[in-house]
């Protein structure tokens, strides 16, 4: 069988330990912070399309490329790819055939993902039913890089809790950063702007604009807590402004407590570049 989630799938970690794989973690995961269906799942005039989720839509248009999400579901071409290919092309952007998955999709960020909730994302996603739906292919007008990095072999993730590092592990893995750090030539400089927001969104709301999300007074300094778990899980401004899309709010709403608590200690604690990979 190809899709088996265990050692013959992941290997085995330097030290020796097999994924640690849960369905309800994944869906969690692709459900809740990683907004997976907020790029993958077709929008209609009031949201998403109901009985089409992540079946694959048109992300982005502009000079620079067209931006497909595929279809990740059963019915998809991972349909016919092995759970190991469908994870490397998650975490590494690399498809069976060799080639590289261009943005918006955020493999810098998702190559932090941990095996254990690589296993589980993948398992969660081999569960959904099929879809039956061509969005069509991407083109890029942008030269994309041989690789995000050099090969992954096994990730590891902080220690689960209310702390900054495990803020900082879901923070990255729910790609926080993709959408707010300032575009250079139309593409995120995580490595010079990171959380300073000014990417723009166009659609049917108009045009939205990241905000600047440092830990600085311009950013996120000038809220509490509350009012930023607030604007968080469901994009309402301490005024009681409504916040605009594409902010995926109701997958954010998801979050656990602990995670939402932990992602808002490390915004505070003023990150300028993403976790080091572990």
């Amino acid at each position: 069988m190809k899709h088996l989630l265990h050692a013959a799938v992941f290997g085995l970690s330097a030290t020796g330990a097999v994924a640690e794989v849960s369905v309800a973690r994944g869906e969690y995961l692709v459900t809740g912070p990683m907004g997976c269906g907020n790029c993958h799942t077709p929008q209609g005039a009031d949201g998403p399309l109901p009985g089409a989720e992540l079946s694959g839509m048109l992300v982005d248009q502009n000079p620079g490329f067209t931006a497909i999400a595929a279809n990740i579901t059963p019915a998809g071409e991972v349909a016919d790819w092995s759970d190991a290919d469908l994870a490397k092309a998650i975490r590494e952007g690399i498809r069976p055939d060799g080639s590289v998955i261009g943005p918006p999709m955020p493999i810098g960020l998702y190559r932090h993902i941990s095996d254990d909730d690589l296993g589980s994302i993948v398992a969660y996603l081999r569960t959904v039913p099929a879809v039956e739906n061509d969005p069509g292919k991407s083109v890029y007008n942008i030269p994309l890089p041989p690789a995000y990095g050099p090969p992954l072999t096994t990730v590891s993730a902080p220690a689960e809790g209310a702390t900054v590092e495990w803020g900082g592990y879901v923070a990255t893995i729910s790609h926080c950063f993709e959408c707010h750090s300032t575009p250079v030539e139309g593409v995120p400089d995580l490595a010079g702007h990171y959380g300073q927001g000014g990417l723009e969104f166009p659609g049917p709301w108009g045009v939205s604009v990241a905000p600047n999300i440092t830990a600085a007074e311009e950013g996120i300094g000038k809220y509490s807590d509350e009012e930023l778990a607030a604007i968080i899980q469901h994009g309402v401004r301490p005024a009681g402004e409504r916040m605009l899309p594409p902010m995926p709010y109701p997958y954010f709403a998801k979050m656990t407590d602990q995670d939402l608590s932990a992602v808002i200690l490390y915004l505070r604690s003023g990150p300028t570049a993403p976790p080091a990979e572990m």
